[in-house]
């Protein structure tokens, strides 16, 4: 497989770097033909993913070694790592494409003659947005009308304050001038650091790089569930949590839930946080994507969590990241783009569009799930509890440093046959459902889901 990107090895080698190791250099990284644009968007949506599942390829074959496993040959191919960031929208469920997007989901123009961007499709936030904008009715006309006669700053702040989820479309200077811009622009694309102490946990020899790793998910949409569903590609035992009363896209599962165990777990019923404590005491790794300080709340922050189980590893995905003036302001992919700017980043800058590619969700669950590999590692040399971090914002900021490309006339999809030459399938409890195969090829451990997805309480919340 030639390299046709100059720069993906030290990209990759960058992100490696990031976690403190620099991977033996007899695993062979190389990246297959193609280069950006792949989708209709001027930013290096295939560069940044395809180095990105690069370094996490490489982080693979460490922990292989580190059993006792020989070297790998480490390969991304640059298309299919660009189409892995829109694998939700390709997942069916018996030949049907699941329902991902609300209607009213979408820009909205302002009094102001600003944008706005409303995320609606949980119905909470979906109220909330009717609500605020004192919509007359429920319909995308309706809001429309309501929003035209609003202040597009003076909307988002209201959204913020309540239950509702919206980001004005601003330019990338705007952003950079705000505070939480400056935040954003200090830190880089993750962070992992030390937060306790523990004697080195060696990985014994097995079958797979993961084999034996216990993972609590505890996230939700997209990013969170990306990263736990690449853990479980190469082997970790996933077990994804969540309770019956927060709002989960089920759909979703089709596309993040391979290779997982789904369960019930209520932290709000009186057994509910002794049952997630006698779960974190036999696990490696805690993954939730909950805003910054809502765990540690009630009483699951890393700190904690490192008393509880020394040696573990606490992997947190937010939207704006752990610190400054937005940390705790909620957010996904799409309103994240348009907050620091890269909707206004197209042909026609006064009108917004988003990218056609959820890159900074899938990304940002790659980074995760890199960052974890990097803390196991050196949980296995060093020792020690570990705390990674990782948002939508950081992921944002390294996407667009990378610079961009010119994407007229660009297809929106790869072809049917390119398509169909990605995907794979899996019979389960949801059915026959059609979803993405892993993207990162391993010579001596190919990545493959050893479960279907299922919806949630198919299992138990305990480990096997």
């Amino acid at each position: 497989m030639e390299a046709t990107y100059p720069a993906n090895s030290p990209l990759a080698l960058a992100l490696l770097a990031l976690g403190g190791r620099a991977p033996d250099r007899a695993d062979d990284l190389a990246f297959g033909p193609g280069d950006d644009p792949v989708y209709p968007t001027p930013f290096r949506v295939a560069r940044a993913a395809s180095a990105t599942l690069g370094a996490v390829g490489l982080a693979v074959a460490d922990l292989w070694r580190l059993r006792g496993g020989g070297t790998q040959a480490v390969r991304v191919d640059p298309r299919a790592a660009a189409a892995s960031l829109k694998s939700s929208a390709y997942a069916t469920l018996n030949g049907e494409k699941a329902k991902i997007w609300d209607p009213l989901t979408g820009h909205y123009r302002t009094r102001d003659g600003r944008h706005i961007f409303l995320h609606t499709n949980h119905a909470h936030h979906r109220a909330a947005a009717l609500r605020l904008a004192n919509a007359k009715g429920d319909t995308r006309a309706d809001l429309e009308a309501a929003v035209a006669a609003l202040d597009a700053l003076d909307f988002e702040t209201a959204l913020a304050a309540s239950d509702g989820i919206g980001a004005v479309a601003r330019t990338r200077a705007e952003w950079a001038a705000t505070p939480h811009g400056a935040c954003v622009a200090s830190l880089p694309p993750f962070q992992i650091d030390r937060i306790g102490d523990a004697p080195p946990q060696p990985l014994p020899e097995a079958a797979r790089p993961l084999a034996g790793i216990r993972v609590l998910d505890l996230t939700r949409v997209l990013a969170g569930p990306a990263a736990g569903r690449t853990l479980a590609e190469h082997g970790a035992d996933v077990l994804h949590l969540t309770a019956p009363h927060v709002p989960y896209q089920t759909e979703l599962l089709y596309d993040t839930g391979p290779g997982k165990r789904c369960a019930w777990l209520d932290l709000t019923a009186p057994e509910g946080p002794a049952a997630l404590h006698d779960l974190v005491a036999r696990a490696d790794v805690f993954l939730q994507s909950y805003r910054p300080g809502t765990l540690a709340a009630r009483g699951f922050g890393a700190e904690a969590l490192a008393r509880r189980r020394p040696g573990i590893v606490v992997t947190s995905l937010s939207a704006y990241g752990h610190t400054g003036p937005w940390a705790m302001r909620r957010g996904f992919d799409s309103v994240v783009q348009n907050a620091m700017g890269l909707a206004r980043a197209n042909p026609m800058p006064a009108t917004p569009k988003n990218m056609p590619v959820q890159a900074l969700d899938y990304i940002g669950g790659y980074m995760a799930a890199l960052g974890t590999m990097l803390a196991l590692a050196r949980r296995a040399r060093e020792g020690g509890s570990w705390r990674v971090r990782v948002s939508l914002a950081q992921v944002a900021q390294w996407l667009a440093g990378l610079g961009t490309v010119e994407a007229y006339d660009v297809p929106a999809d790869p072809t049917a046959d390119e398509l169909a030459g990605l995907m794979t399938h899996s019979d389960g409890p949801f059915g026959r459902v059609a979803h993405f195969k892993p993207v990162v090829a391993l010579s001596e451990t190919p990545g493959f889901y050893a479960r279907p997805p299922e919806p949630f309480g198919t299992s138990a919340p305990r480990w096997d």
